[in-house]
């Protein structure tokens, strides 16, 4: 919102109108007659002021110190014909597409992590594509450079040649353009190529990001390859937040549902067990939340193991000693289930337990684990209390449907028969 502040002198008579004064909170500068004349000043000196724009053009001026080189053997055009070919091939090789990379992230991009930084690749060639592109860059930084780097120079010097010839002296000489005559009015453009230098700059500078992230941009498969990393990494946060939820959640249910049996019954003795699972529970949990953090801290070291469906008596206690009276049957080879199934399994189950005293107390549960036919199968039921939701909601369950379709399996959750059941079949290979 704009606000309006008029000031008319006390007393003042008849005259013109006062002034108007608009204020904008937003941009924090004034404007009359409706002109932001400073901002546009700003935006146009802004560029000016950022150091990435000075490395840009000291990018460019690199550019040339391979052909002013060959200047010193012999000052033809074949010898820059020549330095211009070799440095074409040099383009072949796969390496100088990971040291051209390197060079325009830094001073191209500042080194920032921008999303020009990471569209600019820092790898060698590994197509015969990319080493096309990589000759093309080369040989276009050359061409873009040779002419920033000529005006760089030649536009100072005609400054001071316009200057010198208004003032009825001999040009100094150097400048390209041969100026003819002394006129006065050579001193109004004087100052023309001066204030053209910086806009030379900051396009030009503009220019090579712009060839740069096109040149030396991610091929289809770096982008592919890019976009499969993502992904990995995005399925290994959720798979955390699962782990976090299963296990910080269990042992706070187990925790809730135990002090407040002990509160209830006013036993010293009942009230020391359910201290010693309150205890036993939160150091399980303490544990899952070491590995956890382990994986967010050091990605590339290994991590202890995660609890697998041979630790699943340790959550069988558990619920007992919450009150709830499990009635649990494992049948086969559960130590020979593989890693991967048997760690989602106790998952699967820690889950299950955990809705069952959370939701419905402690009431009698009946837990299947059974591995037969290359299958893992895991059934939990428990009487269906009052006001249960119906199926499908709450993350928890829609993470045992989500565990079991990333191994290939299924997971069936919600009422069945008057109890209610989770029902999971994980695929052994």
């Amino acid at each position: 919102m704009l606000v309006m502040a008029a000031s008319v002198a006390a007393g003042a008579g008849p005259g013109p109108p006062p002034a108007v004064e608009i204020v904008s909170p937003v941009r924090g500068r004034s404007a009359v007659g409706g002109g932001w004349h400073d901002g546009a000043m700003v935006r146009m000196l802004r560029p000016l002021t950022r150091a990435v724009t000075y490395t840009r053009w000291l990018h460019l001026a690199m550019a040339v110190v391979w052909p002013s080189l060959w200047l010193f053997v012999k000052e033809t055009w074949w010898t820059q014909a020549t330095a211009a070919a070799l440095l074409g091939l040099a383009g072949l090789v796969p390496a100088m597409r990971l040291v051209e990379g390197l060079q325009a992230r830094l001073l191209l991009t500042g080194h920032r992590h921008d999303s020009a930084s990471a569209e600019i690749m820092a790898a060698p060639s590994a197509t015969w594509a990319d080493r096309g592109r990589t000759v093309v860059w080369l040989q276009a930084r050359l061409v873009i450079g040779y002419a920033v780097a000529m005006l760089s120079v030649q536009l100072p010097l005609l400054s001071i040649d316009l200057m010198t010839t208004a003032l009825g002296r001999d040009p100094a000489g150097g400048a390209l353009l041969n100026l003819s005559g002394r006129h006065w009015w050579y001193g109004l453009l004087a100052p023309v190529p001066l204030l053209l230098l910086p806009v030379v700059v900051v396009w030009s500078g503009h220019l090579i990001t712009a060839l740069a992230v096109r040149l030396l941009g991610p091929s289809p498969a770096e982008r592919v390859a890019a976009l499969e990393e993502r992904t990995e990494q995005l399925l290994e946060r959720t798979r955390i937040a699962r782990e976090l939820h299963d296990s910080i959640g269990h042992a706070l249910t187990v925790a809730v549902v135990q002090a407040g049996a002990a509160r209830a019954a006013g036993d010293p003795a009942f009230t020391d067990r359910a201290l010693s699972a309150i205890e036993e529970t939160g150091r399980a949990a303490l544990e899952d939340l070491e590995r956890v953090l382990g994986v967010l801290r050091e990605s590339e070291k290994p991590v202890g193991a995660r609890p697998t469906l041979a630790d699943a008596d340790r959550l069988l206690e558990s619920a007992r000693s919450s009150g709830a009276q499990v009635d649990a049957e494992v049948t086969g080879p559960v130590d020979a289930v593989p890693g991967p199934v048997s760690r989602e399994g106790y998952r699967i189950l820690q889950e299950a337990l955990t809705n069952v005293l959370r939701h419905a107390g402690a009431v009698p549960v009946r837990v299947r684990v059974r591995v037969a036919d290359d299958r893992l199968v895991l059934a939990v039921r428990n009487p269906l209390p009052e006001g249960t939701p119906g199926p499908g909601r709450g993350s928890g369950l829609r993470g045992i449907r989500e565990r079991a379709a990333l191994l290939g399996g299924r997971a069936r959750t919600g009422p069945d028969a008057g109890d209610w059941q989770v029902h999971a079949e994980l695929p052994l290979s």
